[in-house]
């Protein structure tokens, strides 16, 4: 049997005996015969899904509620399965939360990126950066946070360029050092 077969008949009468002995097996069958064209209808209404499967579940629910109804017979118990969705649709758009609420594709509170391990890198990295000597401090600096290359530095610093890569390279291993011992490092 496909879940979605919508030829599924409920003969008049054995609905009364079911609902002693199987009511589950009596609000599948009900499912079976009735829900997907009743989802149709109320998507088509509504055009929300969730809403839509909310509004079928409740009109199964009131149909397993009021078994007189379904001992009218299949096309019978179709006509009031739909008039009672109809029903729940307009009192769904007649409340107090339809008329408050708008639809929006924009969610409000967008997710955010944790900065809080970029802070404390920062934080590391500047305490670290202070340990070092003036001269190695403002190498490094201006070689990675300002991104002049080893000849600016030299002419900014008026030293020879073989000094700035001898304080880069001295400066990394203090930093390195350093790092480690913080347990930061690798």
């Amino acid at each position: 049997m496909n879940f979605f077969d919508t030829n599924i008949v409920i003969e008049p009468g054995t609905i009364m005996k079911n609902m002693k002995s199987a009511s589950e097996d009596l609000l599948l069958a009900l499912y079976h015969a009735h829900g997907p064209a009743l989802f149709s209808y109320v998507v088509r209404m509504t055009g929300d899904n969730a809403l839509a499967q909310d509004i079928v579940q409740e009109s199964l629910i009131k149909a397993w509620k009021h078994p007189a109804i379904l001992e009218q017979g299949n096309d019978a118990t179709r006509a009031w399965l739909f008039t009672v969705a109809r029903n729940l649709v307009i009192d769904d758009r007649r409340s107090a939360r339809f008329r408050r609420e708008t639809p929006t594709e924009i969610i409000p509170e967008m997710p955010t990126v944790d900065e809080t391990n970029a802070i404390l890198d920062a934080w590391v990295i500047s305490d670290v950066l202070s340990s070092l000597s003036e001269p190695h401090r403002r190498a490094i600096v201006s070689a990675y946070y300002l991104g002049n290359s080893v000849a600016e530095i030299a002419r900014q610093e008026e030293v020879p360029v073989g000094t700035i890569k001898s304080r880069l390279h001295y400066a990394l291993a203090a930093l390195k050092i350093s790092l480690q011992e913080r347990g930061e490092g690798q």
